[in-house]
Order: C-alpha cells, then sequence, then structure tokens
C-alpha cells in the first residue's frame, strides 16, 4: 500500500539479464480491477541483450500483455512475489494483524511486490520508480535475531521494528515455513526454522531427507544444520547467484507451475507427466533431465515428502531455453498409517505414494522398465545404508528415529505391488 494507505496501482520490473551485475527496467505492471497488466518498456526492448522474462507467457512485444485466464497475473512475475510466509511478515509489520487474523487481511499482490525484499529468489525485483532503483535490503542480521523474530511472527506476537526491518530481508523466499536469507562472507543462504505448530523435529528431518538424496545421487542443494538459541536451523545453499570477476549475477527462474500455466488455485492438477513432456520439448539436455526428474518423483515417495507441489520444482530461464535447477524443499511430511497422496499427480490421474505408479509411467521419461527400477533399487539401497550415519551427523533423537523409519521413510506403501521384485532392496527393512 502507498503512504495514504491506498493499494498502489503500477510497479516497474526489473531484471538482471544473464551475466550482469546490476538490474535495468523492464517494464510495467499496471492493477486493472483484480487482475494484473503487463508491458514492456520500449528502453527494454531496444535492447539488443534483452530477454523475454519467460516464453510463451510474456514474449518480447510491445503493447498490453494481459494475463490469460483463469490468471489474474502472468505466472512468471507471481513466481518472484511473496508466499505464505513473506505474506504474514508484511500483513504485520504494515498492519499490525497477527496470527489468524493476519491470514484474514487481504493486500493486493502490488503492494506484496513493493513491500517485499529486493534478494528474492531468481532475476527479478519490483520498484515504485522505472528510473531509479532502489534495493530494499539490510545488513544481515545476526542468526538469533532473525530467528527470534521469525518466532514472534510464527506464534503471532508483536514484531519490534528493530526486528521487523531484518525479517523484512527476506519476505520475497516461496514456502509458508518461518525463513529468512542469511549471508556470510561470499555465501548466500536461506535459513529455515521450525514452527510452533511443529509435531516432530521437521528441520532435522529435512535435513536428512536433502542428504540422503545427494547420496542417492540427485542434484540437490546444499545444506548445513546448526543450532542456535537451542533450536535448530536449517541452512539451504543458493543456486541463483553467481560470483563473477565483476560481482554477483543472478539467474532467472520459473517454477514448475508456470511451466504448467497454472496458478495457486488450479495447483492440484499439476502432474509430473506433464512436467516432463514440457521437458522433452524446451530443457537443456532433456534426456538425462527426464532421468533426474523421474528420480526425484521416487526419491520424494521414498522418503514421505508429500508436499512436492510444482513450486517446489524450478528451471533456470536463460531467455530461450530451460535448466533443471537442483533439488530443494525435500521434506518427509507427517503421516498416520499407509495411506498417502503426492502433491502432484504421478500417474494420469492418480497421485498415491507408490512406486508402482512411477514405473507404469517411466516411458514417459524415457525410461525402460530395467532402468526404472534400477534407479529405484539404487535409491531404497541408499536410503538405507546412509540413514544411521546421517541421522548420527544430525544428532537426531532415538524417538525421532522410530518415528520416521517405516512410516516416512521407506513407507510400506511405496512398495506396494513391486514387493516381489523390490526383494533383495526392502527385506530386514523393519529390522533396521
Amino acid at each position: 500500500m502507498t503512504s495514504d494507505g491506498t493499494p498502489p496501482r503500477e510497479a516497474f520490473v526489473w531484471v538482471w539479464l544473464p551475466g550482469r551485475t546490476e538490474p535495468v527496467v523492464a517494464g510495467r505492471i499496471q492493477a486493472e480491477g483484480s487482475r494484473y497488466i503487463f508491458n514492456y518498456g520500449r528502453s527494454y526492448l531496444s535492447r539488443h541483450e534483452a530477454i523475454p522474462i519467460h516464453l510463451p507467457e510474456l514474449p518480447l512485444q510491445s503493447g498490453a500483455i494481459e494475463p490469460e485466464p483463469p490468471l489474474d497475473i502472468a505466472n512468471a512475475l507471481r513466481d518472484a512475489s511473496p508466499d505464505a510466509w513473506g505474506r504474514r511478515v508484511i500483513v504485520n509489520r504494515l498492519t499490525g494483524a497477527r496470527g489468524r487474523a493476519a491470514d484474514l487481511v487481504d493486500l493486493d499482490e502490488l503492494t506484496f511486490m513493493l513491500q517485499s525484499g529486493s534478494d528474492r529468489i531468481g532475476a527479478l525485483d519490483f520498484q515504485a520508480s522505472p528510473s531509479e532503483y532502489v534495493p530494499r535490503e539490510s545488513d544481515s542480521a545476526p542468526l538469533e535475531d532473525l530467528l527470534h523474530a521469525a518466532d514472534l511472527v510464527d506464534r503471532g506476537l508483536p514484531l519490534s521494528p528493530n526486528l521487523a526491518e531484518p525479517l523484512q530481508h527476506g519476505t520475497s523466499i516461496g514456502g509458508a515455513r518461518p525463513k529468512c536469507l542469511v549471508r556470510s562472507g561470499e555465501r548466500r543462504q536461506v535459513a529455515k526454522f521450525s514452527s510452533s505448530t511443529d509435531t516432530y523435529s521437521v528441520i532435522k528431518a529435512e535435513f536428512i531427507a536433502m542428504r540422503l538424496a545427494a547420496i542417492a545421487g540427485l542434484d540437490v542443494a546444499r545444506v548445513e544444520l546448526t543450532r542456535t538459541m537451542d533450536k535448530d536451523v536449517l541452512l539451504v545453499g543458493r543456486f541463483d547467484r553467481e560470483r563473477t570477476k565483476k560481482g554477483r549475477t543472478r539467474r532467472a527462474m520459473v517454477s514448475a507451475l508456470t511451466l504448467l500455466g497454472l496458478d495457486e488455485r488450479l495447483a492440484a492438477h499439476a502432474s509430473y507427466e506433464d512436467l516432463a513432456d514440457i521437458v522433452r520439448a524446451r530443457f537443456t539436455a532433456p534426456v538425462e533431465t527426464l532421468r533426474e526428474l523421474f528420480a526425484r518423483m521416487t526419491f520424494n515417495i521414498l522418503v514421505g515428502n508429500t508436499d512436492d507441489h510444482a513450486r517446489n520444482h524450478a528451471a533456470f530461464w536463460d531467455g530461450g531455453h530451460l535448466t533443471l535447477t537442483p533439488a530443494y524443499d525435500i521434506c518427509p511430511q507427517s503421516r498416520v498409517g499407509r495411506e498417502a497422496s503426492q502433491a502432484m499427480r504421478v500417474r494420469g490421474h492418480e497421485r498415491r505414494s507408490q512406486l508402482a505408479l512411477c514405473l507404469a509411467a517411466a516411458h514417459k521419461y524415457l525410461l525402460a522398465e530395467d532402468e526404472a527400477m534400477q534407479i529405484m533399487r539404487r535409491q531404497i539401497a541408499a536410503i538405507r545404508t546412509g540413514w544411521d550415519a546421517v541421522c548420527d551427523k544430525a544428532r537426531l533423537a532415538e524417538a525421532d528415529r522410530r518415528l520416521l523409519w517405516r512410516r516416512q521413510i521407506l513407507n510400506g506403501l511405496a512398495f506396494e505391488g513391486l514387493e516381489g521384485r523390490l526383494g533383495d532392496v526392502i527385506d530386514g527393512l523393519d529390522d533396521g
């Protein structure tokens, strides 16, 4: 909102072009009712190195580009806007509403864009001016202060001004859980905190799943586990920033939700198979990428990550080609019994957390059945052999190990229908 409390009517999109260390203005977003119309600026269109923010959604052309119904705003722009956690922080700061009351505050999209931090994921930022770029950033505060501030917002308690500013720096990060951005020397990381609603060691569980994913051969973001104020903190290395001799560059990114042409209201329709079709048509190294995507799908099932929605998959965008980013947000979810479903459809309209469904869809990833089985077998073996060492590294209590093992991690539902073909790698799991 503006200084007089009215919603802003426009925002200017600034972009870091590939290899550049400073942003340039790309265009304007204008509010028209509940919809947001985008126009590229003439100065941007005249640049020989200009790239479309995303294709086919925002092609390089003059004139108004309206979002395709039922979207209210181009998905590639929405990708750079805050998600649930960032919105809670902004609402807390602007209105004083906290807890459940904050969830009921209905601010407009341009307010969230202009009030969130500038060091957002990807290569976009939003400004009130088309000519002057003023980053909304602050010096990285001590991790203890950031944790304390995030905990206050999470519990719906007042946030003092001295804590609001550093926490504001990370409001543009996606996701619903408490988090912020931290800088340490040349390192850029996302710090994830526990939530007051957690019923088990979620932070340690995500660390364990990410480490096991790396052991299983997946391309994943680097993670570290630290502890401050007697609480666990997960540090996830950023992969959308690159250090060069001229300075730090930003890599453009789009979510799988954007690639699939869906918004949050239609996220339940997202499908691994549809994403595989896009990989075949538009990605660099499609054969290798399809294999990686299949392996991520099966690994999510094996570790009980049912929060594998389409915003938790992403691709780098260079203006013409897409490349899969490292995997992130792999976290076992709370679960009782065997029944579970993935956030994205696995085969057709089916989303049950079963490897058999993945196997039936293997041809979509250009994999023969034997190749698909080999991927799954290797992952099961890697999880099984790496489990104790990774849990020891995380200092996971025995009670939490029992809670995760064979419930979230390697739940029997995953193997249903394939017991005969996986017998040698799953035999004796309950003794592990």
